[in-house]
């Protein structure tokens, strides 16, 4: 079983910045794939950001250029740095993780783009 717990959302202006981190569990954390959704109110839930075992990153077009997902391995957590924050970006962000074909997934953290 591998817990997720996720913080750093909060309230920003439009063109601010946002570090979201996410702390796993398990002594495998290297093996996980790791990764960022978001749920905006309405819709479903999206990927934002994956970063494989190796560090391959991928991203959803709409945040290529503004949104930055890493990993620390020593650390057990991944982060996704937010920037240039527009409006539509605000949601709620959930932290995930595959390992073994099982995927895992923390409670959230809520982000707000508003003036």
């Amino acid at each position: 079983q591998v817990q997720l717990v996720e913080s750093g959302g909060g309230l920003v202006q439009p063109g601010g910045s946002l570090r979201l981190s996410c702390a796993a569990s398990g002594s495998s954390f290297s093996m996980y794939t790791m990764g960022w959704y978001r749920q905006a109110p309405g819709n479903q839930r999206e990927l934002v950001a994956r970063i494989s075992r190796a560090g391959r990153t991928n991203y959803v077009d709409s945040v290529k250029g503004r949104f930055t997902i890493s990993r620390d391995n020593a650390k057990n957590t991944v982060y996704l740095q937010v920037s240039n924050l527009k409006p539509e970006d605000t949601g709620v962000y959930y932290c995930y993780a595959a390992f073994l074909q099982v995927d895992y997934w923390g409670q959230g953290t809520q982000v707000t783009v508003s003036s």
